[in-house]
């Protein structure tokens, strides 16, 4: 039997599957939502292929934040803002809500059986081995480092500027500050130098890429994956053909060899004494001790390293075109394409708070606000008179802790870099809810009981617009409002910071926002002391693409990836 045949002969047996389901009664039918477009496709094409958090941001001002919409095939689902059921789903159910399984299976074709792919007594056995190389000491630690890494790359602007004919100078700031940021996670986490910025790639480097977002035939293949055994999607992914899918198993073969040579280089280095504080060498130190209960298996320390090699490559290359250009093939190459979407989907989060495009959304509220720009400038100068009065050469983290303006955590918010969490109830349950919901037959829900196998979409721009946590003004970009006394009201604690869904929260909270936070802000330090960034025609058609993570593109340019093209001058000096 050919591969699609027996494609084809699946999608039978599920076709029936279908069928029951989306004919059978729910206790989501009553509940208020945007009527399906068509049974094929549902309304999940506006959900996924829209702008980022557009049309969630629609719905919640028309239905509120618990939404029934409906999937391809007619399938139920739940987009899911409010805060207690967030925080229910996320922290208070533990493992009650999981990944959904063709999510976390081909976690494990990606990363191997990392924390990603991992969970129960797994994953909480290998979080715990793996948090002291993400505390909160560890983090500040690499703070000269991470300036280490902008100043670089502040370098290699400065020569660029100095020999233009009016010291200016167009960049496009993702590309940049990617293979920046791709230097600090290989030094921070490894303490090894990818060469980024100065464009000496690893092979490691040349082969990872990541695509765009799903067309509408992908939309349908990835709502009839689901309903596959694990065991027939892997499958699937071992036979399927393709130089593309061949391309993906080839990147996850170089991260494997990578990490393998990494973790052998550490041990040696331990036990010659030459131990460093980088992230893979805390672990390879936790490793080495004799309770089984807090180690992690070789396959399992080899996993964590690839999760963190392929998440630093969030950056290098043409983002989104090989997936425009396959998302609309034939069947065979849409199959590939929902595959590698559900991979680098899978990767995306432990990414979530990725300073590359994080730092992208800020300086693009900079130039629309040059007013602000000068104010964070100032404020940052004000500091640095500071340090060099004690007599310091760099500021430190207390010195960033004291900045108000760089404290707001108003970009993290405003433009938060993952957009979806995708969760399944593994057993009947009852969500909280803060606003009540009201039925579409009049009844007044104030809690929402849930069966088993519901599958929800919990919406992280939509949370972090909530106008009942964040004022009348959520949908407006204002860093003022973290300085404002009440401006930002107190109720349920979502999140590991500033309760934003930003960095997801609970047991899959991402593990690296400290380090997020800190890079961020050592990053924006070191380019608005040296530099001032004002907008270019192509910003008027910028676009929030939702492409797995959430990236600025421009309108009609989407096949040339992340665009932020941005006029960088050397910024003015007091006399």
């Amino acid at each position: 039997m050919n591969l699609l045949a027996f494609i084809l002969l699946s999608f039978v047996f599920v076709a029936v599957y279908v069928v029951y389901n989306a004919t059978k009664r729910s206790v989501l039918d009553k509940l208020p939502g945007p009527p399906s477009k068509s049974f094929l496709l549902g309304n999940m094409a506006d959900l996924m292929q829209n702008q980022a958090g557009l049309t969630e941001f629609l719905w919640q001002e028309a239905y509120g934040d618990v939404v029934k919409f409906k999937a391809p095939l007619g399938m139920d689902r739940l987009l899911i803002s409010d805060p207690k059921a967030m925080q229910h789903i996320l922290q208070t159910s533990g493992y009650r809500w999981a990944k959904y399984p063709e999510r976390k299976e081909i976690s494990r074709l990606s990363s191997g059986k990392g924390l990603l792919w991992a969970d129960g007594d797994v994953h909480r056995r290998q979080r715990k081995v793996m948090l002291p190389g993400f505390g909160t000491p560890e983090a500040k630690n690499f703070l000269p480092l991470f300036f280490s890494c902008a100043a670089s790359m502040t370098r290699r602007w400065s020569d660029i500027l100095s020999i233009s004919t009016d010291q200016s100078h167009v960049f496009n700031i993702p590309e940049w500050v990617s293979r920046a940021t791709l230097d600090a996670i290989g030094q921070a986490a490894f303490d090894y130098d990818f060469g980024a910025t100065d464009d000496d790639e690893s092979e490691l480097g040349q082969v990872m890429k990541a695509f765009g977002a799903p067309s509408k035939a992908t939309l349908v293949i990835l709502e009839l994956l689901h309903f596959l055994p694990k065991s027939m999607l892997e499958f699937i992914n071992n036979i399927i053909p393709g130089a593309r899918h061949s391309y993906l198993r080839h990147a996850s073969k170089v991260a494997n060899k990578t990490a393998k040579k990494l973790v052998e280089d550490k041990s040696d280095a331990l036990l010659e004494g030459r131990g460093k504080r980088d992230i893979m060498t805390l672990l390879v130190q936790a490793n080495a001790g004799e309770n089984p209960k807090a180690k992690l298996t070789e396959v399992e320390l080899l996993s964590q390293m690839r999760v963190i090699i392929l998440a630093g490559h969030e950056v290098k290359d043409d983002f989104l075109s090989a997936g425009v250009r396959k998302a609309n093939g034939t069947f065979i190459d849409n199959i590939q394409f929902v595959l590698d979407f559900i991979v680098y989907s899978s990767i995306s989060l432990i990414i979530c708070g990725s300073c590359a495009d994080t730092l992208s959304w800020l300086l693009y509220e900079l130039v629309k606000n040059t007013k602000l720009q000068d104010e964070l400038r100032a404020e940052i100068r004000t500091f640095e008179k500071a340090a060099a009065v004690r007599g310091d050469s760099e500021l430190n983290i207390h010195d960033l802790e004291g900045m108000p303006l760089l404290g707001a955590t108003e970009t993290l918010r405003f433009h938060p870099v993952a957009i979806h969490v995708f969760r399944a109830a593994n057993e009947d349950d009852i969500l909280p809810l803060t606003t009540p919901i009201t039925t579409t037959t009049g009844e007044v829900l104030t809690e929402l009981p849930i069966s088993k196998g519901t599958r929800a979409i919990l919406s992280l721009p939509a949370y972090n617009r909530n106008k009942a946590i964040f004022g009348e003004d959520a949908h407006t970009f204002n860093p003022y409002r973290w300085l404002e006394p009440h401006h930002v009201k107190k109720g349920v604690a979502l999140g590991p910071f500033a309760n934003l869904a930003t960095f997801s929260a609970g047991i899959r909270v991402c593990i690296g926002w400290r380090f997020a936070v800190i890079e961020l802000q050592a990053f924006i330090v070191e380019l608005l002391r040296n530099f001032e960034f004002s907008s270019t025609p192509k910003v008027e058609k910028l676009r929030r693409e939702a492409a797995l993570v959430m990236i600025p593109t421009i309108e009609g340019e989407r096949e040339s990836g992340r665009q932020l093209p941005l006029r960088v001058a050397f910024a003015r000096r007091e006399e």
